[in-house]
C-alpha cells in the first residue's frame, strides 16, 4: 500500500512543479521588451509623427509654400506663419517638412542600399570564404582607410549638387561596416546543423544564404538601419551647409540651416526651427536603436 500510495504522489507533486507559460517568438519577446523600454517608445512616436508631417506637413496649412511673398519677408511667428517666414516670404512650416522628407528620402535610400549591399556581401564573404573573402576584405580594408566624409566631398565635387549624386557619393562606401558584421554573423551560423542539412539536401548556395542564413541576421540589419539613418541625416544637412550637398531652389534640412544662419542676426527662427527638427530627428533614431539593440539581443531574452 506504501508503494501504491507513493506511485501516486510522485505524478501529483511533478504536476504542481510544473509551470505553464505560453511558448513566445523572439520578435514578439523583442517587441514586449522594447515596450517596457519608455524612452525608445517615446522616440518611435516622435519618428510617426515626424514622418506623417514629413508626408503631409508641406500642405496641412493650404498655403502656397513655393510662392514669394515679398510683404512678409522675414516676418516672424504669427497666427499666418506659425513658424515665420523665410528671406523670400515663404511659409516656413510648410518648408520645414518638405526639407525634412528630402532628408528622409536621401537616409532611407541611403540606408537601404547598405543594407541590401552589405548583406549580400557580406553573406557571400561568411558563406563561401578562401578567396572571396580574403579579396573582398582587402577591398572593404582600402576604402575604410581613408575618411568616408573625404570621399563623399570628392565625389560631389565631381559629380555635382543633387540628389542622385548625393546618393551615389554617400552609398560608395556605406556597405562595408554592415558587410563586416554579417560576415562574422554568417561565419557563426554556417557551421549549425540546418545548414548543414540543407546543403545535403542539395539546395544551392545562393538559397542557402538568402533562405537559412540573412534571415538570422535580421536584428543586426534592423540595428544597422535604425542607427545609419541619423548619420545619413546629418551628412546630408553637412554637405548641403558647406554648399556641396543640395542647394536651392531644392530645400532640405541642410539648406534651410544654411539659409537661416545668413539670418540667424535678426530673424533666429530661420535657424532655430530646422536645427530644433535635426536635432529631436537624429537624437529619436539614436534612442529608438539603442531601444532595438536592447530588445533585439538574444542574451537578455527570457
Amino acid at each position: 500500500m506504501s508503494d501504491i500510495k507513493f506511485q501516486k504522489a510522485v505524478p501529483q507533486s511533478l504536476g504542481a512543479e510544473k509551470i505553464a507559460r505560453p511558448s513566445i517568438s523572439y520578435f514578439a519577446d523583442a517587441w514586449q521588451r522594447l515596450r517596457r523600454n519608455p524612452v525608445a517608445m517615446v522616440s518611435l512616436v516622435l519618428i510617426i509623427l515626424f514622418f506623417f508631417l514629413a508626408v503631409f506637413g508641406s500642405s496641412l496649412r493650404g498655403l502656397d509654400y513655393t510662392r514669394i511673398n515679398a510683404k512678409a519677408k522675414n516676418q516672424g511667428i504669427s497666427a499666418q506663419f506659425w513658424f515665420g517666414a523665410d528671406d523670400m516670404g515663404r511659409d516656413l512650416f510648410s518648408n520645414l517638412w518638405l526639407g525634412l522628407r528630402v532628408s528622409l528620402i536621401v537616409a532611407l535610400v541611403c540606408g537601404f542600399i547598405q543594407i541590401v549591399a552589405g548583406s549580400l556581401i557580406g553573406g557571400i564573404m561568411g558563406y563561401f570564404g578562401g578567396v572571396i573573402d580574403i579579396a573582398v576584405m582587402r577591398v572593404i580594408e582600402i576604402i575604410s582607410a581613408v575618411p568616408s566624409l573625404l570621399v563623399t566631398m570628392i565625389i560631389m565635387m565631381v559629380l555635382g549638387n543633387g540628389v542622385f549624386s548625393l546618393l551615389v557619393a554617400i552609398s560608395v562606401t556605406s556597405w562595408c561596416g554592415t558587410a563586416r558584421q554579417i560576415r562574422g554573423q554568417v561565419m557563426q551560423l554556417r557551421e549549425i546543423e540546418y545548414i548543414l542539412a540543407a546543403e545535403v539536401i542539395g539546395a544551392s548556395s545562393f538559397r542557402t544564404i538568402l533562405k537559412h542564413l540573412l534571415p538570422n541576421t535580421v536584428g543586426i540589419i534592423i540595428v544597422n538601419l535604425t542607427c545609419s539613418i541619423p548619420t545619413y541625416i546629418f551628412i546630408e544637412s553637412g554637405l548641403s551647409f558647406v554648399g556641396l550637398g543640395l542647394q536651392p531652389p531644392n530645400i532640405s534640412l541642410g539648406t534651410l540651416i544654411a539659409s537661416g544662419q545668413v539670418h540667424m542676426d535678426f530673424s533666429p527662427h530661420q535657424l532655430f526651427f530646422p536645427c530644433l527638427i535635426l536635432c529631436l530627428t537624429v537624437l529619436a533614431f539614436n534612442l529608438l536603436g539603442d531601444g532595438l539593440r536592447n530588445a533585439l539581443d538574444p542574451r537578455l531574452r527570457r
